[in-house]
């Protein structure tokens, strides 16, 4: 079935307290959807965020942003009022998200109305909410922010030594003397759970799927490495022997470090990969479809010893393979699991071998096509229908500030290749036709490529710090006018 959707963060949502957030902006991006002929809404991992403000550095994955709360729906529950949300400081800009101020400002509202909540319900009934709603790896999470909090958010790893090792009675301790702080992170993912249900059901009802989008690994700072260091290549003293990175290429001479712990994957099979399918149960109610960032990873990932200050010296090791996507088939009952495969970048035969054993659509990225000098697998003509095409993911330019700054022989074959004459100004227009031409099941096209912003417009720079994950739509900038081309060429290419 051929199909195509729009990319667009939750945090990128129009709203009126500085980030987009499950409010009534979000039902009627649903709408315009709907109107637009899309079938499928692709979003970030909606995660916790910490330094950095990235959706794949998040204090969990087991719970939800509380950021994309809707304060809206927290007013007309009596918990909150109108004149405290507008009285809050969350940046003057309605474009870009101001991230320090929504820390300190976001969550004394948030607290207020937990106040007046559990005031509400009582202590007994609200814990009763919790222990029925929420996961344990959830608690783990409430748990772990409420500690972080106590130690002035340092990272676990500087926590006294008896709750950073988790021994019990620490553990008895701080859970007595932090409940109230605890009960409040509850709250929160309580919340963020209850909304982000009701607006998937309006989607779903709407016939929009969601794309979700998890992160292979899990940061350092965060719960599930503090929760469960059984699962992480750690040492006695619950640090990382070796850590998550990329080799030095063309983009980078020492490499990337990311930083985020290993894991270990001996561990993971003798468990059955349990932990992998508690992760997968949670995405698969979060999302319709699971998009698993550097799915390369479980073939084969880097390893950077602990330490060091570059990824230079790092080695690849062997990632469990077609094993672990085996026992998820049987775990769920299906061959046909709702997963894409984040399968950009160089690709070595075993990997390639890897995408197509577990017959998960693969990634193709129109950005990436255009080099004058070679072919590529990214050009339209080598594409196999098992796959999703983009114009460019939220780690590319947009389409128009990519373009601009193409060097001019790449430049004239692209404009060659899309429409066989010079440059206009609806030049974007003309690479989201050969997306949704493209014999790919599925083509999935950002917002800002269907508006024809520019750089401006772009979420993230890889390997930079400081104006990402901050963009935002504004009201009205999605017409009716580009939804009803949208449609006409969804319909025209065989995706209505």
């Amino acid at each position: 079935m051929r199909e195509c959707g729009m990319l667009l963060p939750i945090s990128s949502l129009p709203s009126p307290y500085g980030i987009g957030a499950f409010s009534k902006e979000a039902y009627e991006f649903v709408d315009t959807l709907r109107s637009a002929g899309q079938k499928y809404w692709q979003i970030l991992p909606l995660g916790p965020t910490g330094y950095g403000d990235s959706p794949y550095q998040s204090f969990s994955a087991f719970a939800g942003n509380p950021y994309f709360i809707d304060l809206t729906a927290l007013i007309e529950a009596g918990l909150l009022t109108e004149e405290e949300c507008m009285a809050a400081d969350f940046g003057g800009s309605k474009r870009y998200i101001s991230y320090d101020k929504m820390y300190l400002h976001r969550f004394p509202l948030l607290r207020k109305a937990f106040e007046r909540w559990l005031e509400q319900v009582g202590e007994q009934k609200a814990e009763e909410i919790f222990k029925s709603s929420l996961l344990p790896e959830t608690d783990d999470y409430c748990f772990y922010m409420a500690v972080k909090n106590h130690f002035e958010n340092k990272p676990w790893t500087e926590w006294e030594e008896d709750i950073k090792l988790r021994r019990p009675q620490a553990m008895e301790q701080y859970r007595r003397e932090l409940k109230q702080e605890i009960m409040f992170y509850q709250f929160q993912q309580y919340q963020f759970q209850e909304q982000w249900d009701g607006l998937k059901k309006y989607a779903n009802e709407r016939g929009v799927k969601i794309i979700g989008d998890i992160p292979i690994y899990v940061a350092f700072d965060g719960a599930d490495a503090w929760a469960h260091p059984e699962l992480f290549q750690f040492d006695e003293e619950n640090l990382p022997v070796a850590v998550a990175g990329c080799p030095p290429d063309g983009f980078s001479a020492t490499g990337q470090l990311w930083g985020n712990p290993l894991y270990r994957w001996d561990y993971h099979q003798q468990t059955g990969y349990a932990w992998w399918l508690k992760r997968m149960e949670y995405s698969f109610r979060l999302y319709d479809v699971v998009r698993v960032d550097h799915f390369r990873g479980f073939d084969e990932y880097y390893s950077i010893p602990y330490g060091n200050k570059t990824a230079e010296h790092g080695k690849w090791e062997k990632g469990p393979g077609i094993q672990i996507f085996k026992r998820m088939e049987e775990h769920f009952g299906t061959h046909d699991l709702p997963i894409i495969a984040e399968d950009l970048g160089f690709l070595t035969p075993s990997v390639l071998k890897l995408v197509a054993d577990t017959g998960f659509p693969g990634m193709k990225v129109l950005e990436f096509a255009f080099d004058s000098r070679e072919d590529s697998d990214y050009l339209p003509h080598n594409y196999p229908k098992n796959c999703v095409v983009y114009t460019g993911t939220h780690d590319n330019d947009t389409i128009r500030g990519w373009f601009d700054k193409m060097p001019e022989p790449d430049r004239q074959m692209a404009l060659e290749y899309v429409n066989g004459r010079h440059e206009g100004p609806w030049v974007h227009w003309d690479f989201i036709r050969l997306a949704l031409a493209s014999v790919a099941n599925l083509a999935v096209i950002p917002v800002q490529d269907y508006i024809g912003f520019g750089s401006e417009a772009r979420i993230n720079e890889p390997s930079t710090l400081g104006d990402n994950w901050k963009w935002r739509l504004q009201k009205g900038e999605l017409t009716d006018e580009i939804c009803q081309k949208a449609r006409r060429m969804a319909r025209l290419y065989g995706r209505f």
